[in-house]
């Protein structure tokens, strides 16, 4: 109680600009935390769901069954659902277009995936930068308020006749805050920046591998009509 009542107190006594400087880092802080949550819960979510629908589908379960169970509900697809929903759906428009011209028909559908996966990777990064630049320029911001700070308490002894440790002591307190929570906020930001693409980069690989074999199939399947 007595620390909390004391960090309400330097910042009730800080200058303007470090209670401004403070306010952004919390506000940079508290978004931060809600990107890392709603980040984590969505890639969890569509790492099961590329793992459910890749079951599904090295099940043996027929292709056009599986395609159109997923018609059905194609505004919700996403992850490997939505790329072989884009591709199988290419793939049959290619074949009854131009039967005939099985190598063009492998890379429209190539294609069509590949675009698809590209779009799913987008979604997946979606307010992740924002954590590498709070990670960034939150220590800098932090470092600001507290240079501003002592600043500000050192011309303040120009009114002070003797200056002492005691008149000193609590303006630099008050710009040393600002430095911590600039840490505060920018040290889970980072960890978070570099966990969370990682894990992008992973489904964005399983992704990638489920194109190849995806492909693989498909090719086996026109040139075995030749």
């Amino acid at each position: 109680m007595e620390t909390g009542f004391d960090l309400v107190s330097l910042f009730a006594q800080a200058s303007i600009v470090v209670k401004i400087v403070i306010l952004i880092l919390i506000a940079f802080s508290v978004l931060s935390w809600a990107i890392i949550i709603q980040r984590s819960r969505t890639l969890t979510k569509a790492n099961k769901d590329s793992l459910a629908f890749e079951d599904k589908f090295w099940s043996g379960e027929d292709l056009n069954r599986l395609h159109e169970g997923l018609e059905n509900r194609r505004d919700g697809l996403n992850g490997s659902e939505q790329i072989f929903y884009v591709g199988f759906k290419e793939f049959s428009r290619l074949q009854n277009a131009n039967p005939e011209a099985p190598e063009a028909i492998i890379q429209g559908t190539s294609r069509a995936m590949n675009l698809a996966l590209n779009r799913e990777v987008e979604g997946l990064e979606s307010y992740i930068p924002f954590l590498g630049t709070v990670g960034s320029i939150s220590p800098y911001i932090g470092l600001f308020g507290t240079v501003w700070g002592i600043m500000h308490s050192f011309m303040g002894l120009s009114a002070v006749k003797q200056a002492t440790l005691q008149s000193v002591a609590p303006g630099i307190a008050e710009a040393l805050i600002a430095t911590a929570i600039g840490l505060f906020a920018a040290i889970p930001a980072v960890m978070a920046y570099n966990r969370l693409n990682l894990r992008v980069n992973k489904l964005e690989q399983n992704y990638a591998n489920f194109i190849d074999e995806f492909t693989t199939i498909l090719h086996r399947q026109v040139f075995s009509k030749k």
